[in-house]
């Protein structure tokens, strides 16, 4: 298994200058692209990967269910669009569709880059909107990859080495769009950011897509904009 630095680290590619923030998911996932090309590691299982197809074998990724699903990258929301979604009522009178087609605010949280991150697509459909938490130990499902889903508990462990990007990514995007988080989920995101601070390749990773979002995530580090290049 490759190791967290190469998660998000020197595999970054540098954004141009003239580069704005993304105002809708397609346009995001189209510089996120850019973002982690020519080949990068993807998020959950720490799987190389090279345009949109993953190198399963080579990690030792067994699928679980969709072998076609599982060899693509997909982009995947840390804080699902539903969770950003379901809160407002341009969901509740047409879901995920009717959000991104008339709700400013919805746009620009599906937009945000600091949420994004390349997934396996099996993981992604698996992982859908469940929320993330303590599982106990349990056999493995998808051969060497060190995520845990429990569909039964709603609940998805991930491996310890992005447990603080994803709490600080839950953290900065309820203070910046104002989303609701559980009791539960809030203290169990404050445990995981105090206890996996963020490393070089989170830091890396977060000054570079500030260069395109305009500002950092504040729970990482602060980022330099005049450092853009």
């Amino acid at each position: 298994m490759h190791t967290a630095f190469l998660v998000f680290g020197l595999l970054l590619v540098s954004v141009p200058i003239w580069a704005q923030a993304p105002k809708t998911f397609n346009e995001a996932k189209r510089i996120a692209r850019q973002l982690y090309a020519p080949q990068s590691i993807e998020f959950y299982c720490g799987c190389r990967y090279q345009g949109n197809r993953v190198n399963l074998a080579a990690c030792s990724y067994v699928p679980r269910k969709n072998p076609a699903r599982a060899a693509r990258i997909e982009w995947e929301h840390i804080v699902p669009a539903w969770q950003i979604g379901h809160q407002r009522q341009c969901w509740q009178s047409g879901g995920r569709k009717n959000c991104a087609r008339i709700d400013r605010a919805y746009q620009r949280a599906e937009a945000n880059l600091h949420n994004l991150v390349p997934s396996i697509g099996e993981i992604n459909a698996d992982r859908g909107h469940l929320s993330f938490g303590w599982l106990p130990p349990q056999p493995p499902q998808y051969g060497s990859c060190p995520i845990q889903i429990d569909f039964a508990a709603k609940k998805v462990m991930p491996r310890p080495a992005i447990r603080g990007m994803i709490a600080r990514t839950y953290l900065y995007m309820s203070k910046r769009y104002r989303l609701r988080l559980s009791r539960q989920d809030r203290q169990l995101y404050e445990a995981w950011h105090r206890a996996y601070p963020a490393q070089d390749w989170e830091r890396q990773r977060n000054q570079r897509v500030a260069c395109v979002m305009g500002h950092g995530n504040d729970y990482v580090a602060p980022v330099d904009l005049k450092a853009c290049n």
